[in-house]
């Protein structure tokens, strides 16, 4: 395959999988990181893809054009990227060793995910491709990775297979992301038929929110969660005091960082 066809290739990639990452380019083509970046820079310029840190995706994606539309992993990822670490970093400390803690897919428990990388003697039970293959390393972690089918969007398992394969767990906790949150219909989501998260705070004994404060009052068309269903919160410093007082009011756990 010479490179004009390589390049077609990743765009067909890109537009029927909405993004692409270098290093699976890499090793779909046996080529050098270096030579895919040096193809997504140049159709970056005619118009072809958007890159972002460690891959590409269809021209112009950002959650800047339409707050009810799903990102793209990556670009979650890098958006609000700092309040994200603070956040999970917080998370990361109430995992004590010995404990078996389950990690919902997306931007913010893959860092949480990434905190824990050098952890020993805990178990983790994910949907996450990306976490499990950052925790995948590290021996000393018991990893378990729900089985099911991809969602290549969020890179995470989903599906009756993979609900399946939660049951008989009993997890200590439980990190959850979200599009949004709101006192009245807890966490929410834009994605369609997204039900793994129930079955995942079923099997564990504390459910814990992980949400920057860019997430409150957004509302998605989905419940993933009801506020019932939720003991904790952790997010950043931004949170308005009217949510603050919301929350605190609900006697939840409210931790700011």
């Amino acid at each position: 395959m010479n490179s004009f066809e390589r390049r077609n290739k990743i765009v067909e990639l890109v537009n029927s999988q909405g993004s692409v990452l270098v290093i699976d380019l890499s090793n779909s083509f046996g080529i050098s990181e270096v030579t895919i970046r040096a193809d997504l820079r140049l159709l970056e310029e005619k118009g072809l893809v958007t890159r972002f840190h460690g891959g590409a995706a269809k021209p112009g994606a950002t959650v800047l054009d339409n707050e009810n539309q799903e990102v793209v992993l990556e670009e979650r990822y890098r958006l609000a990227s700092d309040p994200k670490k603070r956040i999970a970093q917080a998370a990361a400390s109430m995992i004590e060793e010995g404990m078996t803690v389950i990690l919902d897919s997306g931007s913010t428990t893959m860092l949480i995910a990434e905190a824990l990388t050098k952890r020993t003697n805990i178990t983790v039970i994910t949907n996450s491709l990306p976490a499990a293959f950052a925790l995948s390393e590290n021996k000393d972690i018991t990893l378990v990775v729900c089985g099911g089918t991809v969602r290549h969007k969020t890179h995470s398992m989903h599906g009756t297979i993979a609900e399946r394969s939660l049951q008989g767990i009993s997890a200590d906790l439980m990190f959850v992301g979200a599009d949004g949150i709101d006192t009245t219909n807890g966490i929410t989501t834009f994605n369609e038929g997204y039900s793994i998260s129930s079955v995942m705070a079923a099997a564990a004994h504390k459910v814990v929110a992980v949400v920057d404060a860019s997430k409150f009052n957004r509302r998605g068309f989905n419940q993933v969660l009801p506020m019932e269903k939720i003991d904790a919160v952790i997010t950043d410093d931004s949170i308005s005091d009217k949510d603050r007082a919301a929350f605190r009011k609900m006697e939840k756990e409210l931790a700011v960082v």
